[in-house]
């Protein structure tokens, strides 16, 4: 593996352990320099070239890496080491994924997920799950300081927040930016199946959302929702279907 980052230099390794703390975390020197290399080289390079060289070269930064990947142009990783992709997995231009944190497991991408263009999916410390084809659109911040599970099948709309953490406390008198940030309300876990709209904002005091739900767009959703249940407004509360209103005689 090589010489560890923290050996390398005076102090500890100075800005470059610093750098390679947040950008590569625990690896090995030569691991960090191949990874720097890898990207380089290849983040940048345009069309269908760059897009079969990111194919060949990237897989080998992850701790695992299914087949027929496809990752964009201008992506950034972080914590590489910590993140499993499955198979058939894309990650669009421009899009994160940071797995940082001290003892967490990282992030952990199923088979056939979309991970859009811009898209940021980043730990504080907690660990992500995004089951077999989720599929989350332009935009949206996925964030976990926590636990967060997104399930199969799951479609989330463009502009969409999702946290497990990351609450300030307005009873501490410590100024918010100097405040950790970083205070929970428990794990979040939405279920298989649900169709998140656009620009919705689900906070971790949610707790969970069950198979086949639906969340209106522009929707914050900060309390359990139902299986099944859609959810609208702000903050979210329980709508009938159509279906369900026509069965109670009012259509």
């Amino acid at each position: 593996m090589g010489s560890k980052i923290k050996d390398i230099g005076g102090n500890g390794g100075g800005a470059w352990r610093k750098y390679c703390e947040v950008t590569h975390g625990p690896v090995g020197l030569w691991r960090a320099l191949r990874n720097e290399l890898l990207v380089l080289l290849f983040n940048n390079v345009p069309g269908a070239l760059g897009l079969a060289l990111r194919r060949i070269f990237y897989p080998c930064m992850f701790r695992s890496c299914g087949r027929g990947g496809v990752f964009g142009r201008a992506i950034s990783l972080r914590h590489a080491c910590k993140i499993s992709l499955g198979d058939r997995v894309i990650i669009d231009d421009d899009a994160m994924l940071d797995a940082k944190g001290d003892a967490n497991k990282g992030i952990t991408i199923g088979d056939g997920v979309f991970v859009g263009r811009g898209t940021k999916i980043y730990c504080k410390g907690g660990d992500i799950t995004l089951c077999d084809r989720v599929n989350i659109s332009s935009l949206c911040t996925i964030y976990s300081g926590n636990a967060l599970t997104i399930g199969a099948g799951c479609m989330i709309g463009a502009y969409t927040y999702i946290l497990s953490a990351g609450e300030y406390d307005p009873r501490d008198p410590t100024p918010y930016a100097d405040q950790a940030g970083d205070r929970t309300r428990g794990p979040l876990t939405i279920g298989a199946d649900c169709w998140i709209g656009a620009r919705a904002t689900i906070l971790d005091a949610a707790q969970s959302i069950g198979d086949r739900a639906l969340v209106a767009a522009c929707a914050l959703v900060n309390r359990p929702v139902s299986a099944g249940a859609t959810v609208a407004g702000i903050p979210a509360r329980p709508l009938e279907r159509p279906a369900e209103r026509q069965a109670k005689g009012e259509e």
